[in-house]
């Protein structure tokens, strides 16, 4: 799943340390969320969207399937 939460953070002028005390997760959790390692949970997903005024669908970005033409 793409994301764009790097991008929202450095605009912002954040690091990955600020964002995750902000957030109450480890700046490692901010750094594996932005290169895709790891998917947030829906409650994080949420706090973060909130965090940045964004919806979750603008945040996040499911890739299409060739399978499912989504």
């Amino acid at each position: 799943m793409r994301n764009s939460v790097r991008e929202l953070r450095t605009s912002r002028g954040l690091s990955q340390g600020q964002l995750g005390t902000a957030l109450g997760v480890s700046r490692q959790t901010i750094n594996a969320i932005e290169t895709e390692r790891y998917t947030p949970s829906l409650p994080l997903a949420l706090s973060m969207a909130k965090f940045f005024k964004v919806s979750v669908e603008e945040m996040f970005h499911a890739e299409e399937s060739p399978a499912d033409g989504r």
